[in-house]
C-alpha cells in the first residue's frame, strides 16, 4: 500500500467540524431545488413569458455574484463561525420576505426575497468550500470536497419533494387548461391562492434557518481565522489572474452552473412540450437528483483511481452525448436523456473547484474561492438566454421547429456547448498533470 492510499480523506480529529460544515451543503441544496420549479410556477400564476419567468433564476444566482467577494473578504478577516451566522441570518431574512411579497402579489418582491436569500448562500458557500479543502491533507482535498458536496443533493431531494408535494400539486392555475382565458375576477382569486401556496414553504424554511442559526451560535464550532494578510488584494488578484488553471476553472464553473440550472429548470418546459404536467415532471427531476447523489458518491470513489482532470473530462463527454439525445430525440426518450445528464454533471462543481484552488496558500484560496462562488452567476445568465431561445416562436415551448426539432429541444444546444468547454478544461488539466509527472 502506498503512502497516498494511507492518507485519510477526513482525519478523526476533524470529524465533528467536518460534519458541522458539511450540514451547510444540504441547506443550500434545499434552497436551489425548491426554487427551480418556481420558474414554471410563476410563469403559470402570473402569466409570464419563459424569459420573464427566468428572472427568478436571475435574482437567485445574481445574489451569489454580488455577495461572494464581500463574503470572502469578511471571512478573510474574521472567523468562519461569524461568516456562517451572517449567512444563515441573510438566508432567513430572504425566505421570510416571501410573506409580504405574497400579500403585495408583486413578482419583483419575490425576486428581491430570493436575491437577499442568496446573499446568505454566498456567505455559506464562500465559507464552507475552502474550509473543507483545508480540513486535511492537500492530496485528498478534491476527494474530501466531493464527499462533503455529496450531501448537497440530499438537501436538493428534500427541496424538490417540498416543491412537488406542497406547491406544484396545489397550484390551481396549473390544473386549468386555459387559465389566461378566465374572467379577471376568477383569475384574481386563483392568483391570490396560488401565491400563498408558493409563499408557505419559504416562510417555514426561514423559521427553520433561524433555528439552525441559534443552534450554530451556541455550538462550539471551530473559530478558525486567517493567519494574517500576507499580500495586498491587488497582489492576490494578480497571482490569480496569472494562474491559467484558476482562470479557466472560473470560466468552467460559470458554464457548469449555467448548464446545471438550465437542465434542472427547463425540465418542466421540456415535459410541457410532450404534454406532461408540472407535478409529474417533478418526478423526473426527483429521479435526476437521485442520480446526482449517486454520481457524486461514485465520483468520490473513482477519484482514488483517476486523476481529477481525467475524470472531469470523461463525465463531461458523457454529458455531451446525453445532451445530443435531449436535442434530437423528441418525446419521452428525450426526457430520459435529460434526466441522465444530471448523473454526469454530479462531480463537476466540486472537482472544478478543487482543481482551480489546488496548490494555493490559505489566504490566496479564500479570494480564489470568491471567484468560484461568483461563477455561480452562470445560473442567472444562461437560463435567461435559454428562455429567450424558447420564446423565439412565442410564449409556448414548441411554437416553431429549428433543425427539425421543437424550439425547447434546440435550446439545449446551450448546455451542450458548456459541457464541451468543461471537457476541454478536464483534458487540459490532465495533460498538464501528466507533463509534471514526467
Amino acid at each position: 500500500m502506498t503512502q497516498q492510499e494511507k492518507v485519510p480523506v477526513v482525519s478523526k480529529k476533524v470529524v465533528i467540524p467536518f460534519i458541522l460544515i458539511t450540514s451547510l451543503f444540504g441547506l443550500w441544496g434545499f434552497a436551489n431545488a425548491v426554487t427551480d420549479p418556481m420558474v414554471q410556477a410563476f410563469k403559470k400564476v402570473l402569466e409570464l413569458s419563459n424569459s420573464q419567468a427566468a428572472w427568478v433564476q436571475m435574482a437567485f444566482y445574481g445574489g451569489y455574484f454580488c455577495m461572494a467577494l464581500p463574503a470572502a473578504l469578511f471571512v478573510r478577516k474574521y472567523s468562519y463561525k461569524v461568516g456562517v451566522l451572517i449567512g444563515l441570518g441573510l438566508y432567513a431574512v430572504g425566505a421570510l420576505l416571501f410573506y409580504p411579497a405574497a400579500i403585495t402579489e408583486q413578482f419583483w418582491f419575490f425576486c428581491l426575497g430570493l436575491y437577499i436569500l442568496t446573499f446568505g448562500l454566498a456567505f455559506l458557500e464562500t465559507t464552507a468550500n475552502p474550509y473543507i479543502l483545508a480540513m486535511g491533507d492537500p492530496r485528498t482535498a478534491t476527494q474530501r470536497l466531493n464527499l462533503a458536496q455529496a450531501f448537497n443533493p440530499v438537501g436538493s431531494i428534500l427541496g424538490l419533494l417540498v416543491a412537488q408535494q406542497f406547491v406544484l400539486q396545489k397550484l390551481q392555475s396549473d390544473d386549468i387548461a386555459n387559465y389566461s382565458a378566465l374572467e379577471e375576477a376568477k383569475k384574481v382569486l386563483i392568483r391570490t391562492s396560488d401565491l400563498m401556496v408558493i409563499r408557505d414553504p419559504y416562510v417555514i424554511l426561514g423559521l427553520v434557518i433561524l433555528a439552525v442559526l441559534v443552534l450554530v451560535s451556541i455550538s462550539k464550532m471551530p473559530q478558525k481565522k486567517g493567519d494574517g494578510i500576507t499580500d495586498s488584494l491587488g497582489e492576490t488578484f494578480a497571482k490569480l489572474k496569472a494562474n491559467s488553471t484558476y482562470t479557466l476553472g472560473v470560466s468552467s464553473q460559470v458554464l457548469y452552473v449555467g448548464a446545471q440550472i438550465m437542465c434542472w429548470t427547463y425540465i418542466y418546459q421540456y415535459a410541457e412540450a410532450i404534454g406532461m404536467s408540472s407535478d409529474t415532471a417533478a418526478n423526473y427531476q426527483f429521479i435526476a437528483f437521485i442520480l446526482f447523489f449517486f454520481g457524486r458518491a461514485l465520483g468520490t470513489y473513482l477519484l482514488q483511481f483517476f486523476p481529477s482532470g481525467k475524470l472531469l473530462m470523461l463525465y463531461a463527454l458523457f454529458a455531451i452525448f446525453a445532451t445530443i439525445g435531449v436535442i434530437f430525440i423528441e418525446g419521452i426518450f428525450g426526457l430520459y436523456c435529460l434526466v441522465a445528464i444530471t448523473l454526469f454533471m454530479s462531480i463537476m462543481f466540486p472537482t472544478i473547484y478543487g482543481i482551480a484552488l489546488e496548490g494555493m496558500s490559505e489566504e490566496e484560496s479564500k479570494i480564489g474561492a470568491a471567484g468560484l462562488v461568483m461563477a455561480i452567476v452562470g445560473g442567472a445568465l444562461m437560463p435567461k438566454l435559454q428562455g429567450m431561445l424558447i420564446d423565439l416562436g412565442g410564449f409556448g415551448v414548441n411554437d416553431i421547429k429549428i433543425l427539425g426539432v421543437s424550439e425547447v429541444n434546440f435550446s439545449f444546444m446551450l448546455p451542450m456547448l458548456c459541457f464541451v468547454f468543461i471537457a476541454f478544461y478536464g483534458f487540459r488539466v490532465n495533460k498538464k498533470a501528466l507533463v509534471i509527472i514526467k
